[in-house]
């Protein structure tokens, strides 16, 4: 790997496979990890500072989340997100989330919502800083946080499954361009109001919002593929 390779250390208080694994998923949403690139495990563990086993577990187990592919006596190639994948999970995400937001503003209570105020307020902590990785696992926490408050564990798995397959990998250079920045800081302000909605009881505020929540995902979608467009304008 490149001098930009991840480099993170590990520690003994979680399996190195999964402190791996996290970091490679870190990684690849900062774009360190490039789609369509083919890495090796021994490599990457010389990075880590790790053996190549737990890199080849950890590996594994983000290619069972469609984040990578295996390339026979090569390693693995980091999976690449068209356009219409993103439509697809987005839609799916809208049928799973938009009614269970609005059946959990009806039942919640006042408690537990809040509970759920500090993730919503480090989203916004960290859009207004372009730290997409943190907003990412911030984002994370409040939605299945939010999702798990309807009683359902099965619904949530689904929910976690659909963000890791949008894959919203590489797209910290949306957030220097074409507005990129500004539209993650309307997601993350989102996050609040869509709270307050449901502290207020009102559930069909709720859904209209969440519907509207999700819009944003295409939004920075679209402006990374500008930034990408951009750039290869400047050098072509």
């Amino acid at each position: 790997m490149s001098d930009s390779g991840p480099r993170r250390s590990v520690s003994a208080h979680q399996p190195v496979r999964e402190q791996v694994a996290d970091a490679l998923r870190a990684a690849l949403t900062a774009g360190e990890l490039r789609p369509g690139t083919v890495y090796s495990a021994p490599a990457l563990a010389a990075e880590y500072g790790v053996s190549a086993t737990p890199v080849r577990e950890a590996m594994l187990d983000l290619a069972r989340e469609g984040l990578v592919e295996t390339v026979r006596n090569k390693g693995f190639r980091v999976a690449e997100t068209t356009e219409r994948d993103l439509e697809d999970f987005t839609e799916i995400r809208a049928l799973i989330e938009v009614p269970t937001v609005a059946r959990v503003a009806r039942t919640a209570t006042a408690g537990q919502l809040a509970e759920l105020r500090p993730a919503a307020e480090e989203t916004l902590t960290a859009a207004r800083a372009g730290d997409l990785v943190s907003y990412l696992d911030a984002d994370r926490r409040f939605h299945l946080g939010l999702l798990s408050l309807a009683g359902n564990p099965r619904l949530v798995e689904a929910a976690g499954d659909l963000r890791r397959r949008s894959r919203l990998h590489g797209l910290t250079g949306a957030l220097t361009g074409a507005g990129g920045t500004r539209v993650l800081v309307e997601s993350a302000r989102e996050h609040v109001e869509l709270l307050d909605l449901m502290l207020a009881g009102d559930a069909d505020g709720a859904e209209r919002r969440m519907r509207h929540h999700l819009t944003h995902v295409r939004s920075l979608w679209a402006a990374r593929r500008r930034e990408r467009s951009s750039g290869r304008g400047a050098t072509g």
